[in-house]
């Protein structure tokens, strides 16, 4: 499995703003020290092995999060507040008023953009989001929380609310990844 590089972009300029550039820098000479790959340019079009995105992610977490791996669902609604903002890749689907075709249509596209291994497939049925993950022979935790963060913000920015209910995911050692959403009105 290969995950496209922006997560590995998107994280430094996040790290850099928030914690400064030095920190940045002194965070990956440790992990190039690790791990020679992160000695390498790596560009939001770099497809980066699993096991190096992993590695990046886990020492991530740990340098700058206590290791708390509940922040991959901050990382996740920062995605979507990026994506899905104005000037955002994605803010033309926030202007469609169609959350279903958004769900059914869009959010399969965005998993195949980002990880060339697993399948999502995503349905709205009697106001209830369906969001299913298979496929995935990484079983890392980052992948089961982005995604729901970014499913969070989005049915947020969206103006609706929600309740999350996991059915099925790597956080309870499940073989694949099932959510609900159910969908409670507008936001106020």
């Amino acid at each position: 499995m290969n995950v496209k590089g922006t997560v590995f972009v998107t994280g430094k300029t996040a790290i850099s703003a928030v914690f400064g550039e030095d920190r940045w820098n002194a965070f990956n000479g440790r992990l190039a020290e690790k791990d020679k790959y992160f000695n390498k340019m790596i560009m939001s079009i770099t497809q980066m092995p699993v096991d190096k995105f992993t590695l990046f992610l886990d020492e991530l977490i740990r340098e700058f999060f206590n290791s708390d791996n509940k922040n991959y669902l901050i990382f996740g609604k920062v995605a979507a507040q990026f994506a899905l903002s104005p000037g955002g890749h994605y803010y033309s689907y926030l202007l469609s008023s169609d959350l279903k075709y958004v769900v059914e249509s869009v959010m399969p596209k965005l998993w195949s953009t980002y990880f060339d291994e697993g399948i999502l497939t995503s349905r709205i049925e009697n106001d209830i989001v369906h969001i299913k993950i298979t496929g995935v022979s990484s079983k890392h935790i980052y992948f089961e929380y982005l995604i729901a963060g970014y499913i969070q913000k989005g049915i947020k920015m969206f103006g609706r609310k929600s309740v999350e209910k996991c059915i099925r995911g790597f956080s309870k050692g499940d073989d694949d990844i099932y959510y609900q959403y159910e969908l409670q009105g507008t936001l106020s």
